[in-house]
This record gives C-alpha cells, sequence and structure tokens, in this order.
C-alpha cells in the first residue's frame, strides 16, 4: 500500500481546512458525482474507449474520500485506491497523458468544491485554504507520480501478456501438424492478421538470451505498415510478418538486412497463413544453409528444384557429386572459374560471345574454359541431356553452397579427354 504523509508534504492542513473537508465528506457523493462528469466531459479518451460513467463515479467516489480523508486530519494518504484506478486504466488502454489529466480534474473539483465552502465559512477560511494550498497541490503531484508508476507496471504486464499470447499463436502456426483451415482463420483473426495476403517467415539465429538478433525491427517495420509477431525458440527467434503487398515485402527484406547481427533465413512470400509450416521450412534451411558465423540474410526462390533439394538433399547431394564431381576435386580457384563460367554460359544460353562480355573476358577464353568442364561430365554439351544435368546442378549449389563439399565416399570421375 502507497501511502503519504502529512509530515513528509512540507506544510501543513490548517485546522479549519480541516472542517471544511470534514463538511465535504457529508456530502462526498454530490462532490464525486461532480468529479465524474467533469472526467467525463473533458476526456474524450474515456469515451472513446467506452468507459463506463458508473465506472468513473465508482473510482471518484474513492479518490475523492482518499483526498478529504487526509484532509480532514488522517495521518497519511492512503493511495491504493488511486494506483488501482490507473492500474485499470492501463488495462483499458487510455494513454497515461489522459489518465494524469484525470487526476489533476480531480483535484481542480476538489480545490473549487474546499473554496465554495471556505467562501461561505467567511474570510478566515479563505486564507486558511489559502496557506494550505502547497500541501493540496503537492498532494496532486505525489498522486500523480504514484499513479504513473501504477500505470507503467501495469503497461508492462500487459505488454508481456500480449507477447506471450501472441507468441503461443506464431507457435500454433508454425509447430507441429498444420492446423486446421477454422483454426489457422481464427489465429490470424487473434494476431489481427488477415488469412490471405503477403507473408513471410523470418528466422533469426540468437547467440545467447539476452541477444537480440534484430535490434530496432519492429518499430522500423511499423513504420512501413508491416505487422509482425515473433516467437522465442532456442538458438533462434522466428517471425511471421504481414506486409500489405509484394512491393511491401521487398521493403522488409532490405530493412530486415540493414538490422541482421548473425544468419538470417527468408522463406519466399507465401499468401495463406496455412502455409507457414512450409515457409519455416524454407526459412530454415536458408539459414543453415549461410556460413557458421555469419552476419548475412538469405531468402530461397520458392522453385520445384528448390523444393526437391529440400525435401531430398542426401540424394540431391548424390546427384551433384555424380555430375560435378571431378570439378568439386579441383583446387578452390579452379573450381570457381569453372563453375562461374558455366553459370554465365547458361545464362547466356550457350552464345560464348554473350557468357564473355558477361564475365569481361575474351569469348575463345569461354570456349576453352567448357571444353575443360566438359572433360569432367559425362558427356558433350551439345548433348541437350548432359546441358540439363549441369543446370540442375549449377543451381542446386547455388541455392545451397554446402552442397559444394564432395562427400568423402563419391566415385569421382576422371577427366575424359576428348578431341574437338
Amino acid at each position: 500500500m502507497t501511502r503519504y504523509g502529512a509530515e513528509g508534504g512540507g506544510s501543513k492542513v490548517h485546522p479549519v481546512v480541516t472542517g471544511l473537508a470534514e463538511t465535504l465528506l457529508g456530502r462526498v457523493e454530490s462532490v464525486a458525482t461532480v468529479m465524474a462528469e467533469t472526467i467525463m466531459r473533458e476526456i474524450d479518451a474515456y469515451r472513446d474507449h467506452d468507459v463506463r460513467p458508473d465506472d468513473v463515479l465508482t473510482k471518484s467516489r474513492v479518490n475523492t474520500c482518499a483526498i478529504l480523508e487526509h484532509l480532514a486530519g488522517g495521518e497519511v494518504f492512503d493511495m491504493t485506491g488511486p494506483a488501482e484506478t490507473a492500474r485499470l486504466r492501463a488495462k483499458q488502454g487510455i494513454a497515461l497523458t489522459e489518465v494524469i489529466r484525470a487526476y489533476r480534474l480531480a483535484f481542480i473539483v476538489v480545490w473549487e468544491q474546499l473554496l465554495q465552502e471556505a467562501n461561505r465559512s467567511g474570510r478566515e477560511a479563505e486564507e486558511a485554504l489559502l496557506f494550505s494550498a502547497q500541501h493540496v497541490w503537492e498532494m496532486s503531484d505525489t498522486i500523480s507520480v504514484a499513479a504513473t508508476s501504477a500505470y507503467r507496471d501495469a503497461l508492462a504486464e500487459r505488454m508481456l501478456e500480449t507477447d506471450r499470447r501472441r507468441s503461443a499463436l506464431v507457435a500454433a502456426l508454425v509447430d507441429g501438424p498444420p492446423p486446421s483451415s477454422d483454426t489457422v482463420w481464427e489465429v490470424a483473426h487473434m494476431l489481427g492478421f488477415p488469412y490471405t495476403g503477403t507473408f513471410l517467415l523470418v528466422s533469426a539465429e540468437t547467440v545467447s538470451v539476452a541477444d537480440t538478433p534484430l535490434p530496432g525491427l519492429d518499430a522500423k517495420l511499423r513504420e512501413m505498415e508491416v505487422d509482425s509477431a515473433w516467437r522465442a525458440q532456442p538458438g533462434h527467434e522466428l517471425g511471421v510478418l504481414s506486409c500489405p503487398n509484394r512491393k511491401s515485402a521487398a521493403g522488409a527484406l532490405d530493412v530486415l538486412g540493414a538490422a541482421v547481427s548473425g544468419r538470417v533465413g527468408v522463406s519466399p512470400v507465401y499468401e495463406r497463413l496455412d502455409q507457414t509450416p512450409r515457409a519455416l521450412r524454407y526459412a530454415q534451411v536458408a539459414l543453415e544453409s549461410l556460413p557458421e558465423g555469419a552476419c548475412a540474410i538469405r531468402q530461397l526462390d520458392d522453385t520445384p528444384l528448390t523444393e526437391m533439394v529440400m525435401n531430398n538433399l542426401e540424394t540431391t547431394r548424390r546427384a551433384v557429386n555424380r555430375i560435378l564431381g571431378g570439378v568439386l576435386s579441383l583446387p578452390e580457384a579452379d573450381r570457381g572459374t569453372l563453375l562461374a563460367t558455366a553459370r554465365a554460359w547458361i545464362e547466356a544460353h550457350g552464345s560464348a560471345a554473350d557468357a564473355a562480355r558477361a564475365l569481361h573476358c575474351h569469348q575463345n577464353t569461354v570456349r576453352y574454359r567448357m571444353h575443360r568442364l566438359e572433360e569432367y561430365l559425362r558427356g558433350p554439351l551439345n548433348d541437350p541431356k548432359i546441358a540439363a544435368e549441369l543446370a540442375m546442378a549449377l543451381d542446386a549449389v547455388g541455392t545451397f553452397p554446402a552442397l559444394l563439399e564432395l562427400h568423402p565416399d563419391s566415385n569421382v570421375p576422371l577427366p575424359t579427354v576428348r578431341s574437338y
């Protein structure tokens, strides 16, 4: 219980003012009614948040009694009631500034009632009230401080409860078997998300419990009108982002990239919340495909090849080893040069001239490298099947760089010497 002693307030309450307060206590219901009507009339937020007039009257009665009982000779100013009122208003979502304004209006009403009573009693009562004015307004400041503290405590509790609730809702989207459509509709409603829209699933690596993998992110996302809900799990945080459109989703990726402090994986854009479990898998694989200790963000494309690799990683690894095994066994510099040339050649639809322009080299250099690459393949590149295998392998290692590591059990094909 928070209490305020008269001796701590500086000036004392004049005995005549004590009598005025006792008189007002005799008609406390009338004073409380004036206080409640004033608050409801002057503060729009109370009406906007559907605060009931009878509730305001009840709280005004409690607060009026606390103030007048102290002025009437109470040794302490009991602020239990005002603090409880502040906590209630925090839970109702009324701004702290409006709550403090309500308390100040309450003191203005009490002061005006005391002044009216002093005017009826004569000059001596008016002078006594003036003598006690400092103490009365010190009471107002003290109750504002106590109310602010109670409000902030309640707000912190409310935010924690909200975070826990939203975390549980994210868990309902991503954990276990995919929930039924009805369940997802309900979760979407409780999160304030649409069921169909533009979504991203983010998986951000955390190093420790106290680690914040994406500091300052939420405020920046809100500026872009991107809503988010998060769930902390051992080793990483999961976030579902609800974006207004694909353009804002691209902007959210830029914001994520600027905020990263470790490895962050992002799913492709998806359009229904019941697709979140699938999006989670993409985000996790994107994170895991980044090098250990990296400070980077990666988003996987939603392609048939990506899905095939995710579902059959070992099978894909064996296929890549069969297709590119000889190349993967080369020194890193040679391997990188051949693979980069092969990518440029495929993107140029087999044109050595176009690939050379992309690589800033001579087209004969491209031809030489591609002839050299063919020595490690299962056939010539003018065979559509061999070209398709190469394109698939290059896409796989581009999406999952870990596939560049040659499996120790692989049978690496020896280079084939061909005449051209």
